[in-house]
């Protein structure tokens, strides 16, 4: 009985160098930078990739939290409060399901062009702070960014606790950002009781 492993790899010639026969084929190198094209062969990578703000090779976090504000901004003109919260209450799990899926496809745990974390936290941030000027809406992209970015406590222990593929590392990669956003709104609560 042939071994239908054996048949999935790759054969050398009988006279070739043991370092010559490569077991593991290109295909399974990780995905570092996301193409367009890789983008739009699964939902899942859409949704995960932000719709392509996720796609820029500098600051991907950035980009995608940009979009989310600007998205934000755009869904207030067709839909309110009420409807926008179901929304973002919907993108929680369907954005799990999709970094989950994204996640494995790249072969990275916690890949930086997955933005839709950033999106769906900062559109929680926005949808609990607005209405609000423009340089509100600044503070709170800024304490965002922040809490993301640098990861002070909370949110370096909630970017430890859930590793790995699968659905408990899809729920990572929401996870910190979820915190990062209730440290955002923490400050903002404490600025305007404090100042007011």
């Amino acid at each position: 009985m042939t071994d239908n492993l054996s048949q999935d790899l790759p054969q050398a010639p009988m006279h070739a160098a043991p370092d010559a026969i490569h077991i593991k084929a290109p295909q399974d190198a990780p995905i570092a930078h996301p193409s367009v094209a890789f983008m739009l062969r699964h939902p899942a990578h859409l949704i995960a990739i932000g719709f392509g703000s996720g796609l820029p090779r500098i600051a991907p976090g950035t980009v995608g939290t940009l979009w989310a504000w600007v998205a934000y901004l755009v869904l207030q003109l067709w839909l309110d409060k009420a409807q926008i919260g179901w929304l973002i209450a919907a993108g929680i799990p369907v954005g799990w399901w999709a970094c989950t899926v994204t996640a494995r496809h790249m072969r990275v745990a916690d890949p930086g062009h997955v933005v839709w974390d950033e999106i769906v936290a900062f559109w929680i941030v926005l949808w609990l702070t607005m209405p609000m000027g423009f340089w509100g809406q600044c503070a709170a992209f800024a304490l965002f960014r922040f809490f993301d970015a640098v990861k002070p406590q909370p949110v370096q222990w909630a970017d430890r606790l859930f590793k790995g593929f699968g659905p408990r590392g899809g729920w990572g990669i929401m996870f910190d950002d979820l915190v990062a956003a209730f440290c955002a709104l923490l400050v903002m609560a404490l600025w305007k009781h404090f100042t007011h």
